[in-house]
């Protein structure tokens, strides 16, 4: 009663303070954030953002292709916490959110050890999936694209159930996180689990990996060291490239709102570019000699990866807003700084050349 006389009687410019102070509240206010996977390339923007927004954070990761260096400037913030786990194994940490992103997600690295990637999906979702039901915390599930496989359908809409085979090099990723989607609605609908899934397209942007096989890392770093652009097939393939602030809005907004419901739900770049286009571009963006090198496509490669965001723009209101260019200089000044520390030009180009 006196606190709503007090309110009531303030003079109005205090009062106009008051209110500002109320509005400027951070969104995620002492929120505590679990991010598995977070010295990962998409991790460590989500953790720096959510810190930002004032959550309480913690990142858990095995460092297996997560690195320190992603992370390491946010160490001595007194809301951040850093665990070493593999989430193979069950963690014990009281929380209100957690974001599922541990997994490797390049073919050279998914591939490396298709036994354990599969097992990071399954046994991964299952003890993510239990500590969310001890705690009562909503829990997001980084998905991906390749859950539907090289599709036949263009664009890709959240109905569309894939075409993807089950036995490739690839299915170790494809398939395990076509199941840790089935556990996360089994968890859902048997144990009233709060989920959030979200199939990520390819994504791209500053502490992506020199040598992780994805074709904007590998087109910068072969560029930069005037190593050939190696470009899988004749190039007519196509991507959509989101910008990973963009992908990591979509992801806060997505768990902060119930208008989209547990998912799944697409998130990326809605516009296509081929992989011939992106490797110009980028020859053009830095000035670079390199030649053009075709070569074989990689089994179950897809011809086309598009997708349909139609229902996160109606329930969320998010797009894009980075376009490909300006992502493109971000990603090229991080790779070119990365690549000029140490003299790592010339260290760096043979691990492109061998993981393209």
């Amino acid at each position: 009663m006196v606190a709503r006389f007090l309110l009531d009687h303030l003079p109005p410019a205090l009062l106009l303070v008051k209110t500002m102070a109320m509005d400027a509240k951070p969104p995620f206010a002492r929120k505590r954030i679990l991010v598995t996977g977070g010295a990962g390339f998409i991790g460590s923007h989500l953790c720096e953002r959510l810190l930002a927004d004032g959550a309480l954070v913690i990142s858990a990761d095995n460092y297996l292709t997560g690195r320190k260096e992603n992370v390491a400037h946010l160490i001595g913030n007194p809301y951040f916490e850093v665990l070493r786990h593999d989430i193979t194994f069950p963690l014990y940490v009281e929380v209100d959110w957690i974001f599922n992103l541990g997994c490797p997600a390049s073919p050279i690295h998914y591939q490396n050890d298709p036994v354990q990637t599969t097992k990071t999906s399954v046994h991964g979702s299952i003890n993510m999936l239990g500590l969310a039901k001890r705690t009562k915390a909503r829990i997001f599930q980084a998905s991906t694209s390749e859950v539907y496989g090289d599709p036949e359908l263009h664009p890709q809409n959240e109905d569309y159930r894939g075409s993807v085979n089950p036995i490739g090099p690839r299915a170790c990723y494809d398939e395990g996180k076509r199941c840790a989607e089935t556990l996360f609605f089994d968890y859902h609908r048997q144990h009233r689990v709060d989920i959030r899934v979200a199939r990520i397209f390819n994504t791209y942007g500053p502490r992506m990996l020199p040598n992780d096989g994805r074709v904007v890392s590998n087109f910068i770093v072969q560029a930069l060291t005037g190593e050939p652009i190696t470009i899988h097939g004749d190039g007519s393939q196509t991507r959509s490239f989101c910008y990973v602030d963009d992908l990591v809005d979509g992801a806060l907004r997505f768990m902060r709102s119930d208008a989209a419901g547990p998912g799944p739900l697409n998130l990326g770049n809605p516009e296509p570019t081929t992989i011939r286009a992106l490797a110009e571009l980028i020859l053009e963006m830095t000035a670079s000699r390199s030649p053009l090198a075709f070569g074989e496509r990689p089994v179950d490669d897809p011809g086309r990866r598009q997708p349909d965001i139609g229902r996160a723009m109606r329930t969320l209101g998010w797009a894009p807003k980075v376009p490909l260019r300006q992502g493109l200089e971000r990603t090229i000044a991080y790779f070119d700084e990365a690549l000029r520390g140490g003299g790592k030009r010339k260290t760096l180009a043979p691990l492109i050349a061998r993981g393209a």
